[in-house]
């Protein structure tokens, strides 16, 4: 019997954090001290749920946000029973738009040509409030962190999303979805969409806030991840 599976022992947390983020996104936030955190290495959907099915435990709590929410949505897909409860954060669950891919294409040769930084300095309008320039050494941290190969395997990952809308009417375990009021990157109706289709689950607004809840409002989400975990059975 492995340490989580021993009766009384809660499930540990896993927290995937969104593309050109580290562990240090979850650095603010008030949590148990079961928490795994992954890094999101794989160029694939489909690689990224059979990396992380073979390193997680065998039953844990899950929470993502942006790319993060989507791999998570893909493993409850995938293995339901692994997963005790389910948070989903910032995200959008459509299947990418040509759009989209042709903007990560541009932003791998950004990273190609110019570096993991660079990218993430212009991405930072949408990251955090207009306000938030505080955050802006901590958000570039974690590219220079993450680097730009991961960087653009993130990016490709991307490509390869799905429309998880048909599979989360599917979902049994306790789930929270947190929007944030001014996220401009998915904004709150998507939220309200993913919170309609999954059984029972709760949807949670935060305000003043953008992109990377756990950073500009760790106080709240603390608040609100403490109580999903203590209520979920």
């Amino acid at each position: 019997m492995t340490p989580e599976d021993a009766p009384g022992v809660a499930a540990p947390l896993v927290l995937l954090p969104g593309s050109g983020c580290t562990p240090a996104l979850w650095s603010r936030l008030d949590l148990p001290d079961r928490t795994v955190t992954p890094v999101l290495e794989a160029d694939t959907l489909d690689a990224e749920v059979d990396r992380l099915l073979a390193v997680l435990p065998k039953q844990f709590a899950l929470a993502g946000l942006s790319l993060g929410a989507i791999v998570a949505m893909a493993l409850v897909r995938r293995a339901p029973e692994r997963v005790s409860r389910l948070c989903l954060m910032s995200t959008n669950p459509y299947a990418p738009t040509p759009g989209q891919h042709e903007a990560w294409a541009a932003q791998r040769e950004m990273l190609r040509t110019d570096g993991a930084r660079a990218l993430q300095t212009s991405l930072l309008p949408v990251l955090r409030s207009p306000g938030r320039t505080d955050l802006d050494a901590e958000i570039l941290a974690m590219a220079d962190e993450l680097g730009a190969p991961t960087y653009a395997a993130q990016c490709r990952l991307q490509d390869t999303r799905i429309d998880e809308r048909p599979e989360l009417a599917k979902v049994r375990c306790p789930t929270l979805v947190v929007a944030a009021r001014d996220d401009r990157l998915c904004p709150v109706e998507r939220h309200e969409e993913i919170a309609r289709l999954v059984p029972g689950a709760e949807l949670v607004v935060l305000h003043d806030c953008a992109h990377l809840s756990p950073l500009e409002q760790p106080g709240a989400l603390s608040a609100h991840l403490r109580r999903w975990l203590a209520d979920a059975p």
